[in-house]
Order: C-alpha cells, then structure tokens, then sequence
C-alpha cells in the first residue's frame, strides 16, 4: 500500500471515530421516548425527588430500626491508657508509725531519760508521703449486655410498625405524584385532539376562503365577504399556535412532574375517547382502609400506643450484665514495651441493677403526653373518616355532572357541524348569505371549546373520584 493511500485510510478511520463519537455525545444528551400513561406514572415513582426521599425515609426508618436492635446486643468495648505524673500525688494520712512504735514502748515499759514510763500521745498527727510511679498504663476490654429494659423491648416490638408508617407515608406521596400525572397527560392528550380539531376548521374555513373569492370573482359576493373569512382564518392560525405553545408549555410541565430531563423528547401514546372516560366507574363501595392516608394513620395510632407503654415501662428497673478484663502496669520509667516487666491482672464480673424512685414526674408527664397524643390521632382518623367521605360524594357529584356536560356538549358539537355543514351548502347554491355562514362557524367554535373544557372537567373529575375511592 502506497504511504498516499495509508494517510487516506488513517483519515478516514479518524473521521467515523468522530462521527460515532458526536453520534454517541448525541444521544448521550437526548433520549427520546414514547409513553403510555400508565408508563408515565412508572417513570415518575423511579425518578420524582418527592418519591425518592419518601423511599429514602423508609431506608432511614430501616437503619434506626437497626440502632433500637443494638441496644439488645453485647456492648464490647476496648481501652488502652497510657498517664505521666511530673509530679507524683501526695496524700496525707494519720501518723500510723509513731503510734505503733508508741504502743511498743508502752507495752514494754519503757521509761524515758527522767525514769518516768513513756505514755502515748493523744494525737500523731499526720504524715504525707508520695504513692505512686510516674508512669501508669492499662489495657483492658470491657462488656455489657442488657438483660432487661422495658423501653428498649417496647422499642424492638415497634420497629414494624414503624416501617409499615414510613411505607404507608411514601404510598402517600406515590398516590398524590400518580394523580397529577395522570391529570396532566390526559389534559395534554385532549390537548392534541383540540390541535385536530382546529387543524381541521382552519383546513375548511380555507375551503370556505377559497369558494368565497371565486363568488366574489364572479360578482355573487362582496370584498367584505372575503375579508370577515380571512379574519376568522387569521383567529383559527393564532388559536393553533397558541394551542401548539401550551401543549409544549404542558409537556415541560409533565417532565417535569415525572423528573425527566428537559433536554429529552417525549412523546405521549395514549389516546382518549369518551368511552375510556367512562370505564371503572361503575363500582362506588369504598373502604376507609382503602386509602393511603387512613392506612398511615392507623399505623401512627399503634406507634402512639407503643409510646404509651414504652413510658409506663420506664418505671421498672433495668437489669445489666457487666464484665471487665484489664492488665495494668506501674512504672518509674516509660518502659510499657519491656514485657518482662510485670503487668497486673484485673478481672471483674457484676450484674447492675437500676431502680428508678423518682425522678421529678417527669415519667408521668411523659405517659400523659403520650396519651393525649393518642388521642389527637385517634380525632384525625375520626375527621379523616368524614373527609373521606365528603370527598367520595363530592367526586361522585361532580363525575355525574361532568359526563352529564361532556355528553350534552359533544352532541351539541355534533349538531353545530351540521347546521354549519347545511348552512355552507345553502350558501355554495346560493341560498344563503355570508353572515348566515359566519355565524354558522362561530357557533361551532363555541360548541367546540365548551366540549373540550367539558372534556378537561370528566377528566379532572374521574382522577378524583379513583382517588377519592383508594382505587387509582
């Protein structure tokens, strides 16, 4: 191979690398997707920040757990201590000596220089002398293990329901995150329909433009005739990039709802009709224990109760096994390596038993406390009862209503198209005139928002009531 066609290929190999290279940054920087709702949803529960630390709360809850279990281990623990005295302690004491040597010289009768028998003093006084080297160290390793502590046993007993409390919290935040998801992507994909929809008038009002001008050609119509037709087109463009902005404006909003980045591209599968509205509604029982919230509350009552007597415990004593082993070393010099020097043995075994006898009240503050918070939670569940069933009602009330609406304007949206479709006629054979016509399509505009808001609302509503009944 020539060094000409040799440089050619390294240059050409040099540059796919570049191109799989950009092409690979690429899609490092955007991923596209395509979801359904119920993916959405899926998406959200893995990615939102609000979701995330609810399941962060129960990994924390799961470690605190562990933290109440070690109190019921052995408790080893290890020491090594190593003390200089520059200046040895002095203690004083009662002059033993003199007394000694006193006492020996009276039991002997011995007399003093005046012939008379020595007789003790009434008081030695004291002598102070040094005790102690200059250099102490020990090694020891000491255990504890509890043997009985009603607070610490309460303690081990609650730790499920305090993960069933963190879970229930986080099913919470998972339901709350579910709702708006759903909410949000539906009114986007109503929100595509609309597009279609105006997509669809502006295509006929440039039929309308079109046989407008050719009546005006001919003399069978006026300039103002023509003019009023471009005016409507000029709204239906303006409304269609209007629509358009919101649906993007909208999509941002959903990722960001769900915690996808803004640089990917999303794109929403699901469709909607009326009969989906209606699906799934036909059922109304509902239990409290259905929902998140009822079943995060029975679990704080019974973390509550565990408090209660986790206080009234605390009265009974707590019962400790202690041992120690330690090897101790007295030395004038700093010779603790020089192991054929002594070290001295100490060992100790011991059971500890504390009594509380009192303690100020503050045991009994404590269960007071604990009680009446019980029964603050025992009054939310009351209060959660009725919410719960004012909001069933409520969403049951507006469901009707909203389908009730979204029925009566879709036939009058129906019925719109056709008086404009029979007006437009009339006005292609002559019949009737442009303002008949402009008319004609303003109502059909109308109709055709007041179907679509009504749309939004049997949406709004029919998330709400799924919610509302735990079934969502």
């Amino acid at each position: 191979m020539t060094p000409y066609r040799v440089r050619r290929s390294k240059s050409f190999l040099l540059l796919m690398a570049t191109c799989l290279s950009m092409h690979a940054l690429k899609a490092q920087d955007s991923t596209h997707l395509a979801l359904s709702a119920k993916e959405c949803v899926d998406y959200a529960m893995k990615n939102t920040v609000q979701v995330k630390n609810a399941l962060l709360a129960i990994q924390i809850q799961q470690q605190s757990n562990k933290e109440i279990t070690s109190a019921a281990l052995p408790q080893v623990s290890g020491s090594v201590d190593a003390n200089y005295y520059p200046k040895v302690p002095v203690q004083s004491f009662p002059n033993f000596i003199a007394a000694a040597t006193y006492g020996v010289l009276e039991q002997e009768g011995v007399k003093n220089g005046t012939g008379t028998p020595i007789i003790s003093p009434k008081d030695f006084g004291f002598i102070q002398a040094q005790f102690g080297t200059k250099y102490t160290g020990s090694v020891g390793v000491g255990l504890s293990q509890l043997l009985f502590d009603g607070q610490v046993f309460v303690g081990l007993q609650a730790r499920e329901a305090s993960i069933k409390y963190a879970t229930k919290t986080a099913e919470v935040t998972q339901v709350q995150i579910k709702a708006n998801v759903y909410k949000v992507y539906y009114q986007l994909v109503v929100g595509k329909r609309q597009i279609g929809t105006v997509d669809a008038n502006i295509e006929r009002t440039e039929k309308l433009l079109h046989d407008t001008k050719a009546f005006y050609t001919n003399g069978f119509a006026e300039k103002l005739d023509v003019d009023k037709v471009e005016v409507t087109l000029a709204n239906l463009r303006t409304e269609r990039v209007k629509l358009d902005n919101t649906l993007k404006n909208g999509l941002l909003g959903l990722k960001l709802l769900i915690g996808m980045p803004i640089r990917n591209e999303l794109t929403l599968t699901d469709t909607l009709s009326e009969a989906q509205l209606k699906t799934n509604i036909l059922d109304t029982s509902y239990n409290y224990s259905d929902r998140k919230e009822y079943e995060q509350a029975e679990w704080l009552k019974r973390l509550n109760e565990y408090n209660i007597k986790r206080y009234q415990l605390s009265k009974l004593p707590t019962v400790a096994l202690l041992g120690s082993f330690s090897k101790n070393a007295q030395r004038n010099k700093f010779n603790f390596f020089d192991f054929n020097e002594d070290w001295f043995t100490t060992a100790l075994i011991g059971v500890k038993v504390s009594v509380p006898i009192f303690e100020g009240l503050a045991k009994n503050a404590r269960i007071s406390k604990a009680r009446l918070e019980l029964q603050q939670t025992e009054n939310m569940m009351d209060v959660l009862k009725l919410s719960i069933d004012n909001e069933v009602e409520t969403a049951r009330t507006s469901l009707q209503s909203a389908f009730v609406s979204m029925d009566f304007q879709q036939k009058n949206m129906v019925l719109a198209e056709n008086v404009y479709n029979q007006t437009k006629l009339k006005y292609e054979q002559g019949l009737g005139s442009n303002l008949e016509i402009t008319n004609a399509n303003a109502e059909l505009r109308t109709a055709q928002i007041n179907y679509y808001s009504a749309l939004y609302d049997a949406i709004i509503a029919k998330v709400d009531f799924l919610t509302a009944t735990g079934k969502l």
